[in-house]
């Protein structure tokens, strides 16, 4: 064994932290997926169970509570029951708060994500390689569908939510306040490059929508906060996660296909790269998210047109 996998091989292996709140069924399979990765034995495990946020909701969350109460094949298992409700965003931000002072770094996933069976070696060796480099601030186990070449592992710089890794050194950067990060942004007028070069509208449907109360999501103010420190967040080329919570069950989530993609089959190898964005993984995203926001925008025009027509 050469210096370079020993170095893996002795390293401490980062805790995981599940959210979850009222869908067993997704949770079970979360689980399920998880416990087929071999480090999950050798893997701490906390998981958040928020309160029900009223009484339409209190029968899915004691069943969500009755099975995670029965989940081993973990090194060790910690269950926190919220006794109020928090939301997501405030579960999440606190959650991993909480976990990250305690381990310096953790390994995130909420109750409607499936983990390829190399999930966590990828998590934990990216984690180990990039503990020292401060301009790396996120590990991403999602990435879109794409057909490009891509290197094995890159640096994209968009703080994918759905199976993530982070350090302490980098979440202590985290801004939740929307409006702080809106004029950040606005300030240093970075507000195209923010929205991929103005192929997205992270600006205005997310982080306006925050400050205006009509969202409530803790994402979008990490991807700002890391792009604000000119963070670098590593991607796989191979996604190891996939999100089953398109299905109409989520919080934040309707039912939707486009972000389907297959889960890595094999090991990802874990190089250094350069410190820097690799321009055609933006570009790949940015291809994606011009197909995405012209499918909207095409289907806003034929309801508008309809509604027209009916008017006439």
């Amino acid at each position: 064994m050469n210096k370079k996998n020993n170095h893996f091989f002795h390293m401490t292996l980062s805790p995981i932290i599940l959210f979850t709140y009222n869908r067993p069924e997704h949770t079970k399979r979360t689980v399920k997926a998880l416990q087929k990765n071999k480090l999950s034995k050798k893997s701490e495990l906390y998981i958040f169970s928020d309160a029900p946020k009223d009484q339409c909701a209190q029968k899915s969350v004691q069943n969500v509570r009755n099975y995670i109460k029965s989940i081993s094949n973990f090194k060790n298992i910690t269950i926190i029951e919220r006794e109020k409700n928090l939301g997501l965003a405030k579960s999440i931000i606190s959650g991993v708060s909480e976990i990250i002072n305690k381990h310096n770094k953790a390994i995130v996933l909420e109750d409607d994500l499936i983990t390829s069976p190399f999930f966590l070696k990828y998590m934990n060796d990216a984690l180990s390689l990039y503990v020292n480099d401060e301009q790396v601030m996120h590990i991403s186990g999602y990435f879109f569908p794409n057909n490009k070449k891509l290197p094995d592992t890159f640096f994209y710089n968009q703080t994918s939510c759905w199976g993530w890794a982070t350090w302490k050194r980098a979440w202590q950067c985290f801004e939740p306040s929307a409006k702080k990060l809106y004029e950040e942004i606005k300030k240093k007028n970075l507000m195209k490059k923010f929205n991929l070069d103005g192929c997205n509208e992270y600006f205005e449907n997310q982080l306006i929508l925050n400050i205006n109360g009509k969202l409530k999501t803790w994402a979008i103010k990490w991807q700002a906060s890391v792009f604000l420190k000119n963070g670098l967040c590593l991607h796989s080329n191979r996604s190891l996660v996939q999100n089953i919570g398109f299905d109409g069950s989520g919080i934040n989530c309707s039912q939707n296909n486009e972000y389907d993609t297959k889960l890595s089959d094999k090991t990802i190898k874990i190089e250094k790269q350069i410190l820097s964005e690799n321009t055609q993984a933006r570009k790949t995203a940015k291809k994606f998210y011009k197909k995405k926001t012209g499918l909207i925008r095409r289907i806003i025009n034929k309801i508008k047109s309809r509604i027209k027509n009916k008017l006439i």
